[in-house]
Order: C-alpha cells, then structure tokens, then sequence
C-alpha cells in the first residue's frame, strides 16, 4: 500500500471546468489539461522564487548542493537556511541556458528580475549581539551563538552593482514588530516576498515571522503603509493589484483571536485597511490550509489562482469562490541535505509558489505548440 498520504489522495489534474479558468512546476510547465508542456534543467538545487519574465526567460534562484558555505567559508548562517536559501539568482532561456547570473550567498526567498538585469531581492545581515538582544520576541535563546540575523532588502543593477538598499537593523522598530512567541530568534523578521510597486516609488514586503506586510517609500526608507498581526497570520506573496489594493495569501498559522487554523487570501484596500474580497474553503475552512509558503495570483478575468504549497495543490476559483481548476503536483523528492531531511524527513510534493500565464505571454512556447490550447497552468517549483 502506498505510504504517502499525498499520493493515496490523487495527484495530477483532479478537476477543470474550462468555461470558467483562465486557464503551473521545477521548473515544470503545464497546461490546463494537467500535461507538462515544458521544462528546464535548472544549474542547481531549487531555492524560492521562480517565474517568467516579459521576455520569456525564466528567473529562477538555486543553491548548489557542492558550496553550502558564505561567502567567507563557513557555513550557512542557521540549520533552516538550507530549505529557504537560494542567492544563485538566474535568468535561463527556454533551452536552459544562462542568460545572466548573480550571487548573493544569504539571498533567500524572494527575488523580483526587472527583466534587464536589474534585480530586488531579500538577503541577511548579522546583528551584533547587542543588537540581537534588542529583537523583541520569539523563543528565548533560540540566536545562533547569541547573533540573530535581519533582514535587507537590496537593489542591484544589470552589473551587479549594490544601488539601494533597506535594513531592517535601521528602519524596522523593533517595539512595534516583535517576533511572535513561536518563532525562533535566528532570523527576523523573515522578509519571504518583495516587489517594487507600480509607481516605482516604493517597495511592498512580506514579513512573516512578525505577520506584517508594509510599503517602503524608497527614497526615505520610511514605512509608509502596515498591516499588522491583528488581520494577518504568517503570511506570504503580498503583490498588488492593477486597482492599487493589496492581494495576500494569508496562512493563518496562530491566527489573532480564533482557536482554528485555516488559509485564504484577501484583498485589502489600501485607503481603508479593509478586506474587499476574502475567499477560504467553502465547505469546511479547515480544509484549505499551508502553515508555510503559498501564493495568490489575480488573473485577467478577476478570477485568483492559488498555491496551497505545503501540500503542492494549485487551483483557481471565480470571484464568488467557485473552485473551475484544481491540479495537485504529482512530483515527490526528499530534500537532498541531511540538515534539512531531518527536520522535513520522507518525501514532499511542496511548492513554493505557482503563476498563471496565457500562451500570449510565452511566445516561443506559442510557436512550438501552435494550434494546441490558449491556456497554459502557471509555474513552480518542488521544495
């Protein structure tokens, strides 16, 4: 008998109603029929952040299994940055090829390519242990040899080159964003998604250990926007919306003031703070739930596409909440490093994150498989 709950389940495409989709993983690329249309050979072991660029290319960051060291030669800064760490950041063509390449060893999560090889992506810095000792919250003495590492958000050009950069150490207080009391204190806040807004003038950041999401004017540094703990539960990929509200996929792990935990993704009015548009699972809530990672797409028609990671389900509902495509990742893998095996052991179809995107956005995609389907899955990844 099979032994992995998963794959007892069901694996692959379990559901589509095509007269309401739109139409994502490894990268593995796959249609609204559940079939794989396109894949690439990645130059190492998977990181986060993985999409499709205007041009087509792939961005996609990797960690290689042969140099778990930083960049001085010692290890990496704490066990769990193995699973997370990912600063190999990569623009592959469709073949696989590397178009372009920059390397942070304590880049993680989240990278946002611009496309001409500018790049925004999160990294760590160490905190004295003065300085560590002032991060409010978490689990007493869970640092790393006293130190606790913060995070920064940093901006480099085509060449690599450092031109803006936000820190945590300096512009986050530490009073008003205490780590919860479950998380431990080697990593704060935990920054896992970062974007430039639409009218590129600010940053909009995920913070999850804290379960905040903020907006960084760039030129001050100054946070100029915050949802809080009091809406927010360990949340991921806050993104915005052509109307300027605020989409989050909202985990719920520890939710504020409710005894049951349950995912969904909202969408926020900036002006108000209020939840415009809510959606959980209809039946039961309990049974749409990820304690870590996930991701919520708004596509073109308004209906959301939605990444239930820790269980390496995507599907896709309309405005109402009507589920019209649901695909559960039919690839398993353990994690190759025995730091990580341990304490994530057997095998796991987890996703990161998952996009949508019509054939009109994968040109070379269009022509090698013209006269097929207009709608394509989005992409992921396998953690």
């Amino acid at each position: 008998m099979e032994q992995n709950t998963l794959k007892r389940r069901g694996i692959g495409l379990t559901g589509v109603d095509k007269s309401k989709s739109f139409g994502g993983d490894v990268a593995h690329l796959v249609d609204i029929d559940g079939k794989e249309v396109h894949s690439w050979k990645l130059p190492g072991r998977i990181g986060r952040h993985a999409r499709l660029l205007p041009n087509g290319n792939l961005a996609v960051n990797t960690l290689r299994e042969t140099e778990q060291k930083t960049s001085d030669g010692g290890p990496f800064p704490f066990p769990f940055f193995n699973k997370y760490g990912g600063g190999i950041m990569s623009e592959l063509d469709e073949d696989g090829r590397i178009v372009r390449q920059f390397t942070d060893p304590f880049g993680h999560h989240d990278q946002y390519h611009f496309g001409d090889g500018r790049m925004l992506y999160t990294s760590l810095e160490a905190l004295s242990h003065e300085e560590s000792a002032k991060v409010i919250g978490g689990v007493p003495g869970s640092e790393i040899d006293g130190i606790t590492y913060a995070d920064t958000i940093n901006e480099v050009d085509a060449n690599g080159k450092l031109v803006w950069q936000w820190k945590v150490s300096e512009r986050l207080p530490r009073d008003e964003f205490p780590l919860q009391p479950h998380y431990t204190r080697e990593h704060y806040p935990l920054i896992n998604a970062v974007q430039p807004m639409r009218d590129g003038k600010h940053i909009l950041a995920s913070m999850r250990s804290v379960s905040a999401v903020v907006i960084i004017e760039k030129s001050t540094g100054d946070i100029v926007w915050k949802l809080k703990s009091d809406v927010l539960a360990q949340q991921h990929n806050a993104n915005e919306l052509e109307n300027g509200n605020i989409l989050i996929f909202d985990n719920g792990a520890f939710r504020t003031g409710e005894s049951i935990q349950y995912t969904r993704a909202i969408e926020v009015d900036r002006a108000t703070k209020k939840i415009v548009w809510e959606y959980h699972d209809r039946s039961q809530m309990v049974y749409f739930f990820t304690p870590f990672m996930g991701s919520a797409q708004r596509l073109a028609n308004g209906n959301t596409f939605l990444c239930e990671s820790a269980f390496g389900r995507l599907f896709e509902v309309t405005p109402d909440g009507y589920l019209c495509w649901e695909y559960v990742n039919p690839h398993f893998a353990p994690y190759p490093d025995e730091a990580t095996a341990k304490m994530f052991p057997g095998e796991s179809n987890a996703l990161f994150r998952a996009y949508r995107y019509s054939l009109e956005e994968i040109p070379w995609l269009r022509r090698k498989i013209e006269g097929t389907t207009d709608r394509l899955g989005g992409i992921c990844r396998q953690q």
